[in-house]
């Protein structure tokens, strides 16, 4: 499993209100936003997974860092999830885009859908991951913060078992590997840590009350990816979204947990692809049909035109009768 960024997607610097945004690009056509979550791009990986790089075959693919992940600075002024969607509203203005398809996992899930009920008009259509985000009874989001400290010093199983719908996988290892990692990704887990810190350690836990009743305000096209035995945010969630999302579809991965995007990729990647693909169909045969049919016109003009009967020649001027214009006599 490559954890490494790719030489395909490659990483850039924009400064927006003052602060620096890292971000990760690759591909061409229809602009698709990506924001990550902890077991993904700029948190665990310091680079893009394969997921990222299949995805930019089809799509423009952005990931902002979230503020202060990766190389983006930290906000100051971050105390709630309000204020990261507002921050997230001025990058995407920075970047000029003002229609854009929106994705993400976990908390960037939860920012996500954040973003599509405060701009449904910018968003074309939206992609959630296991998004957290949601408060409902008797279903609470797994702990996350209790599980980054690993058992007796060394062991992350629990944080895998949370991440993974198992914690002996080799995506599960290689991701989230007992003992030290390398400086760079430990730095890396510690600054996605200390976002989501900023809007999901103390109550609300990884969710907004006020959320749920707003997503019928995102009425456009909605795919909800979740692994079956998603441990993080649990399926229960998903239905909830499904609900308040009128152009919601829900897709099932079986054999995933929360992070069906690394666990099931081809799986995943098939169905984002196809959500995608469909839309960009779909907005194809509308234009075609309400395009005018300009030849066809310019054909039944001509056809019409000879049709119609050459106008009489004017007949030859009279000789002068000896009356000037006037009708008196010259």
């Amino acid at each position: 499993m490559n954890i490494l960024m790719s030489s395909g997607m490659k990483t850039r610097e924009l400064v927006v209100s003052g602060l620096k945004v890292t971000l990760a690009e690759a591909g061409r056509g229809a602009p698709l936003v990506y924001l990550h979550g902890f077991a993904d791009i700029h948190a665990a990986s310091v680079g893009a997974l394969p997921f990222h790089e299949q995805l930019a075959r089809s799509a423009r693919v952005i990931a902002p860092a979230h503020p202060g992940c990766a190389g983006s600075e930290e906000d100051e002024g971050i105390e709630s999830i309000d204020d990261v969607a507002f921050r997230y509203i001025e990058i995407i203005d920075a970047l000029g885009l003002a229609r854009f398809d929106l994705a993400g996992s976990c908390v960037g899930g939860w920012i996500a859908a954040e973003l599509a009920v405060r701009h449904p008009e910018r968003v074309k259509r939206l992609v959630l991951i296991g998004a957290s985000g949601l408060f409902l009874e008797g279903k609470p989001t797994g702990d996350l913060f209790m599980e980054i400290q690993p058992l007796n010093g060394s062991s992350y199983a629990g944080l895998r078992e949370l991440m993974f719908a198992r914690a002996d996988t080799p995506e599960a290892l290689a991701l989230l590997p007992d003992g030290r990692s390398a400086l760079e990704v430990e730095m890396s887990r510690y600054k996605a840590m200390r976002f989501c810190s900023r809007v999901g350690f103390s109550p609300p836990y990884f969710y907004n009350r006020k959320l749920r009743a707003r997503l019928a305000r995102y009425q456009g096209p909605a795919l909800l990816l979740w692994g079956e035995s998603d441990r993080m945010v649990p399926l229960a969630h998903a239905h909830a979204y499904e609900a308040g999302l009128r152009g919601a579809k829900l897709v099932v991965v079986p054999g995933a947990g929360h992070s069906p995007h690394l666990e099931r990729t081809a799986q995943t990647l098939a169905a984002v692809k196809k959500f995608l693909g469909a839309g960009a169909a779909a907005r194809s045969k509308t234009a075609a049909r309400n395009k005018p049919a300009a030849p066809a016109q310019r054909v039944v003009k001509k056809a019409s035109a000879k049709a119609i009967p050459a106008k009489p020649k004017r007949a030859a001027a009279k000789p002068a009768t000896g009356k000037s214009r006037l009708g008196r006599p010259r």
